[in-house]
């Protein structure tokens, strides 16, 4: 039978964190399983009690949205340690990417039965950031702003809090020159964003990389170019379905490697935590992480 340790971020979806691993850690103790909790004071407090779980053979759990998952994920990358994930934050997007369930009579059997699967991390480097690993992607330009945005609303949750991110951050962006090399490939880009994505989704259910695999061993680069503000807000629609993609505005590559940089100062985010701004580099790690779903 497993042995898990939860750790908890207790600001998650407005404080729902605790409430739904409740549920699940019932069912799980039920089955006869141990499990222990722990409530994290920070990003790196979380990946510290990560690595001290690991290192004593516990799967660890995140219990939380992107932020605490993609953290937590990728202090365990290359560790071998099993890593399972209780979604109760406001974007779940890297759960979602994998199928989880987050009714707790259905993810309890997930975290208990389930097979491991080995999927991809993204390593991320930079001048202020020099190294961290994240799961689902990385994003340079008016997303990585709106999702600044999107942190710092205190009235909004979920996806409404991303959507009037979105809308703020449109409202004031203007294009910038990218110049995105990948596998040593340089390709000029201006306009709005460009994404290194590991996962499909971000921004809470957004389908920025609709091909994007976590387990193919490639990221999925989208660029969104320069157009007209009415164009953009038609693309932030049809992000729900990924027919963004088919749009010639928007061009998708291919790589393990991806180097943005800009003609400007440009931010970019990474599961919704890291906030800097460009260069950045983004390497998958494939097969890195031992996930439960």
């Amino acid at each position: 039978m497993r042995q898990f340790t939860a750790i908890v971020n207790p600001t998650a979806g407005g404080s729902t964190g605790a409430a739904a691993l409740l549920q699940v850690a019932r069912l799980l103790r039920e089955a006869g399983a141990e499990l222990e909790t722990e409530y994290s004071r920070s990003l790196a407090h979380a990946q510290e009690l990560a690595r001290e779980a690991g290192a004593r053979q516990r799967v660890v759990l995140a219990v939380g949205g992107d932020g605490i998952a993609g953290g937590i994920g990728g202090a365990l990358s290359g560790t071998g340690t099993l890593f399972g994930m209780v979604p109760a934050g406001r974007g779940n997007d890297f759960a979602r990417a994998l199928g989880l369930p987050s009714e707790p009579s259905e993810l309890a059997p997930v975290l208990l039965h389930n097979a491991p699967r080995l999927v991809d991390t993204i390593e991320v480097e930079s001048a202020v950031h020099p190294r961290t690993v994240v799961l689902g992607s990385v994003y340079a330009g008016v997303d990585a702003l709106a999702n600044r945005h999107a942190n710092q609303a205190k009235l909004l949750r979920g996806a409404a809090s991303y959507y009037a991110g979105g809308l703020r951050a449109v409202t004031t962006w203007r294009a910038a020159t990218y110049h995105v090399t990948v596998d040593g490939e340089e390709h000029t880009h201006r306009g709005y964003t460009v994404v290194a994505a590991n996962s499909a989704y971000y921004g809470s259910g957004r389908m920025i990389a609709p091909g994007a695999r976590v387990d193919d061993g490639l990221l999925d680069v989208v660029m969104i170019r320069e157009a007209p503000r009415r164009l953009f807000f038609a693309l932030m629609n049809e992000l729900k379905s990924g027919t963004h993609v088919d749009r010639p505005e928007v061009r998708v590559l291919r790589g393990r490697e991806i180097r943005i940089a800009a003609d400007r100062e440009v931010p970019y985010g990474a599961d919704g935590e890291v906030e800097a701004v460009l260069p950045v580099t983004a390497r998958v790690l494939p097969g890195a992480l031992s996930v439960l779903c």
